[in-house]
C-alpha cells in the first residue's frame, strides 16, 4: 500500500468520524431533549460529552496533519483557492465546537442535577440547548461545503 493511499485512507476515516460523531450526538440529544426526561437527557448528555472526548478530538487533531500531509504528497500548495477556503472553514467549525464543548459539559451536569435530585430540568438548560444547537449549523454547513472542496477540488481565485 502506497503512503499516499493510507493517509488518504486515514483522513477519510477520520472525517467520518467527525462528521458522524457530530450528527449522531445532535439528532440523539435533539430527540431525547423533546423528550424532557431528566434521566435520559442526563444519559445522553453524558454518551455525548465522551464521544466527544474519544472520537471528535482525536478526529480534530487528525484532520489537519493527514490534510497537509496529503496536499504535500500531491504537490497542491496551500495557497490554492479550495485549500484556503477549506482551511477557513475548518476554522470556522473549530470556533463553533469548543463553546460546544463547555456548553455539552455544563448541560450534562445541570441533567445530572435534576435526575438525581427529581426536579424539573433547569431553564439555563434550554438556553444552553439552543446555543448549542445554533452553533451546530454553521459547523455543519461547514463541514459539508469541506466535503464538496475534497472531492471535487473546484478552482477558486482568492
Amino acid at each position: 500500500m502506497s503512503e499516499y493511499l493510507l493517509i488518504k485512507w486515514i483522513h477519510i476515516l477520520s472525517a467520518t468520524f467527525l462528521f458522524g460523531t457530530g450528527l449522531g450526538s445532535a439528532f440523539y440529544k435533539w430527540l431525547t431533549d423533546r423528550g424532557g426526561k431528566p434521566a435520559a437527557m442526563e444519559q445522553t448528555n453524558r454518551i455525548i460529552v465522551i464521544a466527544d472526548w474519544v472520537f471528535t478530538t482525536p478526529t480534530i487533531i487528525i484532520q489537519p496533519l493527514t490534510g497537509l500531509w496529503l496536499l504535500q504528497l500531491m504537490d497542491i500548495p496551500l495557497n490554492q483557492g479550495w485549500v484556503v477556503l477549506t482551511i477557513i472553514l475548518y476554522c470556522i467549525a473549530g470556533v463553533c465546537w469548543l463553546p460546544v464543548v463547555w456548553l455539552q459539559i455544563r448541560m450534562r451536569d445541570l441533567s445530572a442535577q435534576a435526575s438525581t435530585n427529581m426536579l424539573p430540568i433547569d431553564q439555563s438548560y434550554h438556553y444552553y440547548a439552543q446555543i448549542w444547537f445554533w452553533l451546530g449549523i454553521p459547523a455543519f454547513a461547514a463541514m459539508i461545503i469541506i466535503y464538496f472542496l475534497m472531492v471535487f477540488k473546484p478552482v477558486i481565485d482568492i
